[in-house]
């Protein structure tokens, strides 16, 4: 169920039964040549939708804009500090537990959120006030992203670009396909540029790459989308289900030995 859609009477019969609510996150970010901004924000909001609307737990609104401030030299691309995010999504979350949510997945498709928001569950989770979980997409299903794509990438490339077929065709451009590609890095595993002895020496996407995206973005079809959606959101249902069984007091940080 998504919260915006029912009315206070109504959302008090589910906090009276349920303590469970999904938070759909993004970003407002290049994507390359052939993918909107919106595709982090999207995924993550279409996935927490579907596990939403197959289990009945909560879905709350989605937070468009993260932290992408690597992505900046792109026409278009929004960003917040990372303190300002942290502490907004941390505010969001308490909010949640006012209304009697003691759990919350952060349903995530940015993987410039991920520390902020592990450490946001961190402080929730130290105050003893709510168990909060950062979960993010292609992470639930490695191997199968592994398997269907010859050349991935981490960022705009086979996988988000198949997903998004999948979700909104109308707004991927198949005919920059091969310029995200040729512009791109389309082996990211034996690209010697992301790191030098060992160090990882660039800050920003463009230090890389001139289309701003990774992997080989022609290998992506609504079919393979249609599949990692499935399967990505039957992890999402199974972590859902997992959260809502445990005891509370289980998932609180345990005593001094």
């Amino acid at each position: 169920m998504y919260l915006g859609d029912h009315t206070w009477p109504e959302l008090g019969e589910y906090f009276a039964e349920e303590s469970l609510a999904l938070v759909p996150l993004g970003s407002t970010e290049q994507h390359g040549p052939h993918l909107p901004e919106s595709t982090d924000h999207r995924i993550a909001q279409a996935l927490a939708r579907e596990a939403a609307e197959r289990t009945g737990y909560l879905c709350t609104p989605t937070i468009n804009v993260g932290v992408s401030p690597h992505h900046r030299q792109f026409n278009g691309t929004m960003w917040v500090e990372p303190g300002v995010f942290r502490d907004y999504v941390e505010s969001l979350t308490r909010n949640l537990t006012y209304h009697g949510v003691d759990r919350v997945i952060f349903v995530n498709a940015h993987g410039g959120n991920v520390e902020h928001l592990r450490e946001v569950g961190r402080r929730v989770r130290d105050d003893e006030v709510a168990y909060a979980v950062e979960w993010m997409w292609d992470e639930s299903i490695p191997d199968l992203v592994d398997d269907i794509f010859e050349y991935n990438g981490p960022h705009g490339g086979p996988k988000e670009t198949a997903m998004m077929l999948h979700i909104d065709e109308d707004l991927v451009r198949e005919d920059q396909f091969e310029r995200a590609r040729d512009e791109g890095i389309r082996d990211v595993e034996h690209f010697e540029g992301l790191r030098k002895h060992g160090a990882r020496t660039f800050y920003d996407a463009i230090d890389n790459t001139e289309s701003g995206v990774l992997g080989d973005q022609t290998d992506a079809t609504r079919e393979k989308g249609e599949q990692l959606f499935e399967a990505a959101s039957e992890q999402l249902v199974k972590l859902a289900e997992w959260l809502d069984d445990q005891p509370f007091e289980d998932l609180m940080p345990r005593d001094h030995v």
